[in-house]
């Protein structure tokens, strides 16, 4: 063999041994962290959630934000404060934790919001309150803007809302790409992404430390899938193109919404949640001092409350 063969050889034999790694470390990650709550079959995918609360209450939803998953909002506290008062449904949006996220749809939020809508009214929900967190706000929006399942409110918590130029959401984006992407989630992004995951999770909770609650029980391990980043990154490639699609529809939200951004967020400016404020007639914003990206750790109460008022 030439030593050009021998080299194609070396690389494609560490290609292969990086492939069945990382699908091993996916089988153990989820065998590691099961399911924790239940799941509904709608549309043809399988979502995992959790139902808190009293059956009978008035039911809040809450989405959580890209590559992270339901544990982030049990962790934050805001499951078990609206539980006290509420039926609380959490959901792994689909690609996350443990829900589906079949590649023949294209997983926009307005098609993501279709698919709560039914799930929510299979689930016997209806006129709940929702809450998105960061990518998260997108669905609720998404959700409020539809005609066919009312919601009485929804708040809005670390929300990208008008496009702007986001070089790093597309950078981030290159898992998504058919193929190229497929190899590079099988092989290096797991092992990328953990070297990175500890710079970026102290800049999401910056100005304040990543809680040691946080560090010891979010199942990092679930975020480093194959599956879990693909979705991530079609999620980072969709933000800036969803936020370009909503601009112009935020006037026709007919129901309260509320605000929540830290002041010192790093991931996504302060000024969008001040710019959307201006444009919703039924609104209030908190702009949450001391408080980064992840301003559902910072203000739980505040936030909770606010859930608990809308009408």
């Amino acid at each position: 063999m030439s030593h050009a063969e021998i080299v194609v050889l070396i690389i494609v034999v560490i290609l292969i041994l990086l492939v069945l790694g990382n699908i091993i470390f996916q089988l153990i990650a989820e065998r590691r962290h099961p399911p924790s709550g239940r799941f509904v079959e709608c549309d043809g995918v399988r979502l995992h959630y959790i139902d808190r609360g009293e059956t009978d209450a008035p039911c809040v939803v809450l989405f959580h934000g890209n590559g992270t998953m339901l544990q982030d909002l049990q962790i934050s506290g805001l499951v078990d404060l609206l539980a006290r008062g509420h039926r609380v449904l959490c959901f792994d949006r689909p690609g996350f934790g443990h829900s589906q996220r079949p590649r023949s749809r294209i997983w926009t939020a307005t098609a993501q919001a279709a698919l709560f809508a039914n799930a929510l009214q299979q689930l016997g929900v209806r006129n709940p309150a929702v809450l998105g967190h960061s990518w998260g706000t997108l669905v609720a929006i998404a959700l409020a803007l539809r005609s066919d399942y009312p919601i009485r409110g929804i708040v809005l918590a670390s929300g990208y809302y008008f496009p702007n130029m986001r070089l790093d959401f597309w950078l981030m984006s290159g898992p998504a790409i058919p193929l190229f992407g497929d190899l590079i989630r099988y092989t290096v992004a797991p092992i990328i992404s953990y070297l990175i995951l500890p710079s970026l999770l102290r800049k999401l909770f910056s100005p304040r430390p990543v809680p040691a609650e946080f560090t010891n029980r979010f199942p990092v391990c679930l975020t480093l899938r194959p599956k879990q980043l693909r979705a991530a990154a079609e999620e980072s490639a969709f933000l800036v193109p969803v936020a370009a699609q909503f601009e112009a529809q935020y006037p026709s939200i007919g129901c309260p919404v509320r605000l929540f951004h830290g002041a010192q967020d790093r991931l996504i400016e302060p000024a969008q949640s001040r710019r959307l404020q201006e444009v919703l007639d039924r609104s209030q914003l908190r702009l949450v001092e001391n408080a980064g990206h992840m301003v559902t750790y910072a203000d739980a109460e505040r936030i909770a409350q606010a859930m608990a008022a809308l009408r």
